[in-house]
C-alpha cells in the first residue's frame, strides 16, 4: 500500500518560487512580420534611436512591440546593425527609401558610415559613376567636401550643396561676384572668401545667410581679401591680403568659437620686392608633423617664382622653406601618410617629390618623370592639379589623371641624405571610356568618393568604386 506524503512533510525549498531568467532574445513585430535579434544588436543603434529604446520590452516575455513600417526595409537595416555594412540585396532597393527609413529609426549615421566609409576607397578601381548638375551657366570654381561625402560647389556667385547621398540638392546666392576659396565646416556651414571681396564669411548653406564675417586688421586699414583657407581639428587657417596688395598674413581662429587665436606670417611688401612676401594661396594641415603647409607663387617678367613654407603654428616659426625659381610649382600638395611633399613643375609638367623626413634641405625635389623635359621652353604644367589622398597622389594633365603610388623594391639603396631611396610608380586610372575630356580644374575627396570638375562644364563628376556604388 502506497503511503501518500502530506504537503507539510515536503521540504520548504520545494515551494520556493524560481524566477525565469530574462531572455537576451528580442522579438519585434514590423508590419506583421516577426524579427528576432539580441538586445546587444538593438543597442548598437545608439541611445537615442527607437530600436535602443524598445530593446528591453522586445526582450521581455510579453507580446512583441509592434512597429507599423515596411518589413523588407527593416530587414536591411537590421542586417546593417548586425554587420556594420549594408547587405548586397540593398542595391535592389531605392537608396532614398533606405535613408528615410533609417531616419525614422534614428540610425541614419550608420547608413552614412556604411556608404561613405573612407576605408572603402580603392584608388585603383575608381570609375566615373554619375554627374551632379549645377544651375546656371557658370562653371565650378571651387569644390569643398565633408568627411561624410556631402559636397558644396561654388559656381559664379552661387553655392550648390549635395547631401552625403548626393540625392538632395540646394542652391544659395552669395554676396560675392565669384567665390575663389571655400572650406566645408559642416554639411550646413562653409567658410567662403574671394580675392576681390573683403573678409571671410561663414555662410549658412540652408538659407544663404551670413552667420559671421572674419577680417584681418592690416596696417593700412584697407579691406582684407581671402587668398586661401585651411583647417585642422582645432583651428581654422585663413590667408589674407590687404586691399592695396602690399601686406599679407595668415590668421588662426578657434574652429569652435571662430575667435582669433594668433597671427603668423605677417609680411609687409616694400618697393618691387614682391617675391620676398608672396601671400599663401594654398593651406594644408599636416597632422603627423603638427605643421601648416603654406604655398604661393607669382608670375613675373623672369618667369614663375614662389615658395613653400611649413609653419609651427604654436611658435609662429617657419621650420622649413623651399624657394622655387627654376621650375616653380603649378600646384603643390603634401601627404601625411607618405611623409612627402609633391609638386607639378610649371615648366616641365613633371611630378616631383620631396621627403618630409629631410626637413631643412634647401633643394629637396626629386623628379619622378622625364628629366629631359625640365629644360623645355613651353610651360607644360600650367593649370595642372595635384592632390594626395591616403597613400596615393593624383595628378591632372590636361583632361587626364595620373595616379602615383610608392612601391617597395628589393634593394635598400641610400639617398644622398642617408635615407633609404624611395620609388614611386605612375598607374593608369579607371576605364578608358571614363578618361579624357576638357582640362581638369578641381580635384577633391570626401567619404569614399573623388570629385572632379572640368573647364567650361556645368557639373561635377563623381568617381567611386563600382562595387560600392548605388
Amino acid at each position: 500500500m502506497l503511503k501518500t506524503m502530506k504537503p507539510s512533510a515536503l521540504p520548504k525549498s520545494a515551494f520556493k518560487h524560481t524566477h525565469r531568467p530574462e531572455s537576451n532574445i528580442a522579438t519585434i513585430d514590423v508590419g506583421g512580420q516577426l524579427f528576432q535579434t539580441t538586445k546587444q544588436t538593438l543597442t548598437l543603434a545608439g541611445p537615442d534611436s527607437l530600436l535602443s529604446k524598445i530593446s528591453d520590452s522586445a526582450a521581455a516575455h510579453l507580446p512583441p512591440p509592434f512597429i507599423d513600417r515596411d518589413p523588407e526595409l527593416f530587414s536591411i537595416l537590421l542586417s546593417l546593425l548586425r554587420t556594420g555594412n549594408l547587405p548586397s540585396k540593398a542595391k535592389s532597393l531605392d537608396l532614398q527609401d533606405l535613408i528615410s527609413e533609417s531616419q525614422f529609426y534614428g540610425i541614419e549615421t550608420l547608413i552614412i558610415n556604411s556608404l561613405s566609409n573612407p576605408s572603402h576607397f580603392d584608388a585603383f578601381n575608381l570609375e566615373r559613376s554619375l554627374t551632379l548638375p549645377l544651375n546656371g551657366r557658370d562653371s565650378p570654381a571651387v569644390v569643398a567636401t565633408t568627411p561624410s561625402g556631402s559636397v558644396h560647389v561654388a559656381h559664379g556667385s552661387k553655392i550648390t550643396s549635395f547631401d552625403w547621398s548626393l540625392r538632395k540638392k540646394s542652391t544659395i546666392l552669395t554676396e560675392f561676384s565669384a567665390v575663389d576659396s571655400m572650406l566645408a565646416i559642416s554639411t550646413k556651414l562653409a567658410a567662403v572668401g574671394a580675392t576681390d571681396f573683403s573678409g571671410l564669411q561663414i555662410v549658412d548653406l540652408e538659407n544663404g545667410s551670413v552667420r559671421e564675417t572674419l577680417s584681418w586688421e592690416n596696417v593700412t586699414r584697407s579691406g582684407s581679401t581671402v587668398q586661401a583657407i585651411g583647417s585642422s581639428q582645432e583651428s581654422l587657417f585663413v590667408s589674407f591680403e590687404s586691399g592695396r596688395r602690399n601686406s599679407n598674413s595668415i590668421m588662426i581662429y578657434d574652429s569652435s568659437t571662430l575667435s582669433p587665436v594668433s597671427e603668423i606670417g605677417h609680411y609687409e611688401i616694400f618697393g618691387a620686392e614682391i617675391n620676398s612676401a608672396l601671400p599663401a594661396t594654398k593651406l594644408k594641415w599636416v597632422p603627423g608633423y603638427n605643421l601648416l603647409m603654406a604655398s604661393g607663387s607669382h608670375s613675373g617678367p623672369s618667369g614663375v617664382s614662389g615658395n613653400v613654407k611649413f609653419w609651427d603654428v604654436r611658435s609662429g616659426n617657419v621650420v622649413w622653406e623651399v624657394q622655387e625659381k627654376v621650375d616653380c610649382f603649378s600646384d603643390v600638395t603634401v601627404s601625411d601618410e607618405l611623409s612627402a611633399m609633391f609638386k607639378i613643375g610649371v615648366n616641365s609638367g613633371e611630378v616631383f617629390y620631396a621627403d618630409m623626413r629631410s626637413l631643412g634641405v634647401e633643394q629637396p625635389w626629386v623628379c619622378l618623370g622625364d628629366k629631359r623635359r625640365m629644360v623645355s621652353g613651353k610651360k607644360e604644367g600650367v593649370g595642372c592639379k595635384i592632390e594626395s589622398h591616403g597613400s596615393q597622389v593624383f595628378c591632372s594633365k590636361g583632361g587626364d589623371l595620373e595616379l602615383w603610388s610608392e612601391v617597395a623594391v628589393g634593394s635598400k639603396k641610400r639617398s644622398e641624405g642617408g635615407l633609404e631611396a624611395r620609388h614611386f610608380r605612375k598607374n593608369v586610372m579607371g576605364r578608358m571610356k571614363d578618361m579624357g575630356g576638357s582640362r581638369i580644374t578641381n580635384l577633391t575627396f570626401g567619404g569614399n568618393k573623388m570629385f572632379m570638375t572640368r573647364n567650361d562644364q556645368q557639373y561635377v563628376e563623381v568617381w567611386q568604386n563600382s562595387a560600392r556604388g548605388y
